[in-house]
């Protein structure tokens, strides 16, 4: 199928080229020329494992194109996925101002039937938003070729998304019940029925339940890593241990063991944006969601457990001390800076005097861009971007840990004490056993696990 991609950010770049390897005609449209250029030399914008590889093997293949020429890329295409960026705005609400864009696009160059697929996540109502623009475009043309619009929202996480595409848990799709619906219907059954070979994962609704279903799922996620987060902070009052708990209430399989990870907080471009919109949303129809309000209120006050916990052990003034941080990503396998508990934690300690040595095995470069618009150069200067994590330790009070990568699951603990002056690790992650470092003469402080090293 000749298909065209709007947009080679995250979500359009990992949609295009999975769709061009599984044999379809893809033609990716962006108006950044530097983006185009880098993808038609063999360069991606955005760490994500394994999508380097299969860009390559598709170029060289035939079947994926990069261009800015939108004119052409409204021809490629009968079926048109929009997946542009949604930043928010002001008030939380998502910007669709790139989506908008994208539609109007297509109004103005589009000759016979298309089905606009907003792949973008978008909120409810943005599909009637999107062919309201698609028929001003039209009309101002006169004509009146035939178009429907359609919400496929993407499942995909940042660090394993090209493995999320091609074996997916499930695909949703929206459409309307008119004649077009239901010819954008076969189509895009069609487009997804290497998919569905085994078993079908694809879930049919209308258009309004196919963009709520994108942010029910993210906002559902992000509450169980609050609800988790929130607990994890009693445990350390009450001197109970929030993985023992983990494990215990995950092995109900009315709850299962998914995203019951205490830690930093949650960031990224997903959960913080989406919950926020939602809200957004329910505030135009006069509706308080609470639960969402508290999700939202308690990862922000997360982002800052760390610093807490280094002041507790070391004292409101850190003027004169060093300290080691591993991980700057919000996750692991990424680069991606946006909302990074790191940035909350280096601003704390940099603002209270101390300097702070920093390693993520991929993230650095973007760290350097996003800390020096975050603190300015002068308390940017203060950061030192270490090569490797041990190199990061030399000298320092304590390593903080922010980010789960697993070259930090099992390193060498007595070089972690030799380096350090003294042998403090403060976890964000929960990456060891506090009775294992107890062992090793390390002081411990993890997140909700004060019962198994206050003794």
């Amino acid at each position: 199928m000749k298909i065209t991609i709007i947009g080679t950010g995250y979500v359009g770049l990992v949609t295009g080229a999975c769709l061009a390897e599984l044999g379809n005609d893809v033609f990716c449209l962006d108006v950044d020329q530097r983006k185009i250029d880098l993808l038609n030399n063999g360069g991606i914008p955005i760490h994500e494992p394994g999508l380097e590889e299969v860009v390559a093997r598709n170029r060289a293949a035939g079947r994926l194109h990069f261009s800015t020429d939108v004119a052409a890329s409204v021809a490629h295409g009968q079926l048109q996925f929009i997946a542009v960026g949604t930043p928010p705005d002001e008030d939380g609400s998502a910007d669709l101002q790139y989506v908008l864009a994208a539609a109007r696009s297509i109004g103005r160059h589009m000759d016979g039937f298309k089905v606009i697929v907003d792949k973008s996540t978008v909120p409810v109502g943005t599909a009637d938003r999107v062919a309201a623009a698609i028929r001003e475009e039209l009309a101002a043309r006169g004509v009146q070729p035939e178009f429907t619009v359609v919400s496929n929202p993407e499942f995909l996480k940042e660090g394993a998304a090209v493995e999320d595409f091609m074996r997916p848990d499930r695909i949703v799709i929206g459409h309307d019940d008119t004649p077009s619906g239901q010819r954008a219907r076969e189509l895009m059954k069609l487009l997804y029925a290497p998919f569905n070979r085994n078993h079908e994962r694809t879930y049919w609704m209308d258009v309004r339940s196919a963009e709520f279903t994108k942010y029910a799922a993210n906002a559902m996620l992000a509450t169980r890593i609050s609800f988790m987060n929130e607990l994890a902070n009693l445990a350390d009052k009450v001197g109970a241990d929030i993985e023992a708990v983990r494990h215990g209430i995950g092995s109900d399989p009315r709850i299962g063991h998914s995203f019951l990870y205490a830690g930093a907080g949650y960031g990224g471009s997903c959960f913080p944006k989406d919950v926020q919109a939602i809200e957004r949303t329910a505030r135009q129809y006069n509706q308080d969601l609470l639960i969402l309000s508290a999700v939202e209120a308690v990862n922000e006050r997360q982002k800052h457990v760390l610093g807490r916990k280094v002041v507790a052990r070391f004292g409101e003034d850190l003027a004169g001390r060093r300290f080691a941080v591993w991980g700057l990503a919000f996750k692991p396998n990424t680069d991606d800076m946006r909302e990074a508990p790191s940035r909350v934690l280096l601003q704390e300690l940099i603002e209270r005097g101390a300097t702070v040595a920093v390693h993520d095995p991929v993230a650095m470069h973007e760290a350097k861009r996003v800390l020096a618009l975050d603190l300015g150069d002068d308390k940017l200067a203060r950061i030192e971007f270490s090569e490797s994590p041990m190199d990061a330790l030399t000298g320092a009070e304590a390593l903080v840990i922010v980010t789960e990568w697993k070259a930090f699951r099992s390193p060498d603990f007595e070089q972690i004490k030799a380096r350090l002056k003294q042998p403090v690790i403060i976890d964000g992650r929960n990456l060891y056993e506090p009775a294992l470092m107890t062992s090793l003469g390390i002081e411990y402080h993890g997140i909700g696990r004060s019962v198994l090293t206050s003794k």
